[in-house]
């Protein structure tokens, strides 16, 4: 079948380019410059040689896992974390000699699966070296939840403008985390993949699905889903929640007809239950091994101590800060882009927003309405909830499971046949979009360079003419290639985008036709 090979070849397209952007990051960050990969590293590493949960020591605050030499720790490492204009030369040395052979780590306990899958390459390789191995495999890992994702866009009624709501998963933050050692990364990826094959999955049991192509059958659209479920809700301890959340929604989208005949096919369950059983390892993992958070002390984060109505007031307030993380703060939450720069993003978002509203009916708008009032709420609510014993520890790169969502919902719901009447617009819109977000990945990339080079109080001219700190192979080369790759993307959402308009109108054709027999579809 046609579209089957051109989703196949969006799949495999999407997986390279994502993963060779993931790459990159992960050689141009210094070690531990990523919020918490210090902490999630060193338990990979000991995990991978048998200690799955670290120690408690007395006197430390955190549990204790040990450390190899070639791994040993020097507080001095993050000597530039937190100091915008401190380049990233002062570190000490991964592995040094006057580093410790133990490291108190906060996440001592947290689920193992994706520490398992990404902690190997440190019995292969030491020091820095072992560090960039690990998000290498990280990138990897997933670009190819991401490439499923790009796979399925393409397969299905609704494609038309679904290349521009996928095209968000490039932005700098979400390449950033998939490149670092950092289970965000895999629940951003694992959580896009998921969006996009449960409304497919959805769709597949959409009542008058008998007179469309259906390009993948229910059975990979099934194992698809399990695979990102299961990576979801074991990324971290919220990861259950996440998954009810995303299901809930795209339940909401698609109506109740597809989800009702869903629920109602017997073979739904034999997936179904193996979704459960790693949500259900997740929530005993978490309740039982430890990795719950404790009491913080007043002074930890704000609100220790707080009142649920204080945390969510508080959450709603920053709203505004959170977006503006997930788009792009880099490091310790020291480097903070150009304010002109996030509007690249910000405009193919508003566009892609104001048309779905625009084009849309009353069930529609009303829906979308919804999403974006749970990209507000569901976070401060969670938060709220937990405000007294943690204080506000919320990140907005932990909201991205959500905002992506939305982008990908509105997608859909513009690709639907209400829309009909903006369709000729969605294959122009993708290729400025696809333009828009290459260009401010690039520049995001070049910008967080010049901040670990020479940092942010010298010209930028001083990246040539007096660099202090250079990533393996040099920044150029780096910024370069990334500029590239950027380019190849923008390339790629645009013709992505040309390709979904071909999809559509060929189905068109086909529905205006009669009825087409039903291709690939199991029971």
């Amino acid at each position: 079948m046609q579209v089957r090979a051109r989703a196949n070849r969006a799949g495999l397209i999407g997986f390279v380019l994502t993963a060779l952007l993931g790459i990159l990051w992960a050689f141009a960050s210094p070690v531990f410059s990523v919020p918490d990969e210090n902490a999630h590293a060193t338990k990979a590493i000991a995990q991978a040689r048998g200690q799955v949960i670290g120690e408690e020591v007395e006197g430390v605050l955190h549990l204790v896992v040990d450390l190899p030499d070639e791994y040993r720790y020097d507080p001095n490492l993050l000597c530039f974390a937190f100091d915008q204009n401190r380049a990233a030369d002062c570190g000490a040395e991964l592995g040094g000699d006057r580093g410790a052979d133990w490291f108190n780590t906060w996440v001592g306990a947290y689920n193992p699966l994706y520490y398992a899958l990404v902690g190997w390459p440190s019995l292969l390789l030491g020091g820095a070296e072992g560090i960039i191995a690990m998000r290498v495999v990280s990138a990897l890992i997933g670009a190819l939840l991401v490439g499923a994702m790009f796979q399925l866009a393409l397969a299905g009624r609704a494609v038309t403008w679904m290349p521009l709501g996928v095209a968000f998963i490039a932005t700098p933050m979400c390449v950033y985390l998939m490149g670092a050692v950092n289970p965000n990364g895999f629940e951003i990826a694992a959580s896009a993949a998921l969006w996009m094959a449960v409304l497919r999955l959805f769709e597949s049991h959409a009542p008058d699905i008998a007179g469309d192509r259906i390009v993948y059958s229910r059975t990979y659209l099934w194992a698809v889903t399990a695979v990102a479920a299961a990576a979801l809700a074991t990324a971290r301890a919220l990861g259950p929640l996440w998954l009810a959340v995303i299901v809930a929604l795209a339940a909401l989208v698609v109506g109740w007809a597809p989800v009702r005949r869903l629920f109602t096919t017997g073979r739904s369950y034999i997936w179904l239950a193996i979704i459960a059983a790693f949500g259900v390892f997740s929530l005993v993992w978490t309740f039982f091994g430890g990795s719950l958070s404790s009491q913080a002390k007043v002074g930890d984060a704000p609100l220790v101590g707080g009142s649920f109505l204080a945390g969510l007031a508080y959450m709603i307030r920053q709203t505004p800060e959170y977006l503006q993380q997930s788009i792009g703060v880099f490091g310790w939450f020291d480097t903070y882009l150009p304010a002109w720069s996030y509007w690249l993003v910000v405009a193919v978002i508003g566009a892609l927003l104001f048309l779905a509203f625009g084009s849309a009916d009353r069930r529609t708008a009303a829906v979308l309405t919804g999403m974006l009032v749970a990209c507000i709420i569901v976070p401060a609510l969670v938060q709220a909830r937990s405000v007294s014993q943690t204080g506000i520890i919320w990140q907005g790169r932990y909201g991205l499971f959500l905002y992506l969502g939305a982008l990908i919902v509105a997608a859909w719901m513009l690709s639907s046949r209400h829309a009909r009447r903006v369709e000729f617009l969605a294959s122009r819109y993708t290729w400025a979009g696809g333009i828009l977000i290459g260009g401010f990945g690039a520049f995001a990339f070049l910008f967080t360079m010049y901040r670990y080079v020479v940092g942010l109080d010298d010209p930028i001219s001083a990246m040539w003419l007096a660099p202090e700190w250079q990533p393996p192979g040099g920044w150029p080369l780096l910024v370069g290639l990334y500029s590239l790759v950027s380019l190849a993307y923008a390339v790629f959402i645009g013709s992505l985008g040309r390709t979904a308009a071909s999809i559509a109108r060929d189905e068109a054709v086909a529905s205006a036709a009669g009825p087409e027999p039903v291709r690939g579809v199991a029971a």
